[in-house]
């Protein structure tokens, strides 16, 4: 699984399969974000490579979250894109769905294997969602489903 930036300086890969994919209505996202929710995908932080020209941290600014010091969010310098959140105490990286690699009419390659299957920290969202899926206070499986 490839992904890039919105101007294409910086990118990466992913291998394996992804540990949590979900939409995310956590206050960290939407602000970071300015948006309801995100497509999060989590990965093993050993899954995830830069594959833009070395030294990546050259095309790349990094943010280390207040509260949170062990999560990281790296974006593009060039385009300012979030592109990756490095989770230091799980080991875990996140990436956002919408800044996968897309086939020629648009769809994200791969969809079944990072489509989402629930709903995260539903109890901040900004609105409701009927889309069928799970919706849960903190991590899928891991906290109490509201729904």
């Amino acid at each position: 699984m490839n992904g890039s930036c919105f101007c294409g300086d910086v990118s990466y890969s992913l291998a394996g399969s992804p540990a949590l994919r979900a939409f995310c209505h956590c206050t960290n996202c939407q602000r970071l974000t300015g948006c309801p929710f995100v497509h999060t995908i989590h990965f093993p932080a050993t899954s995830f490579t830069w594959t833009h020209p070395q030294p990546h941290e050259g095309r790349l600014d990094s943010y280390v979250i207040p509260g949170k010091p062990w999560k990281t969010r790296f974006r593009c310098r060039n385009c300012g894109a979030c592109v990756m959140s490095a989770n230091s105490k799980t080991g875990s990286c996140s990436v956002w769905g919408a800044h996968l690699a897309r086939d020629e009419a648009g769809k994200i390659i791969n969809w079944d294997a990072v489509k989402p299957t629930a709903h995260i920290f539903y109890d901040t969202r900004m609105l409701d969602v009927d889309d069928g899926l799970g919706k849960w206070e903190g991590y899928e499986n891991r906290s109490t489903r509201l729904g």
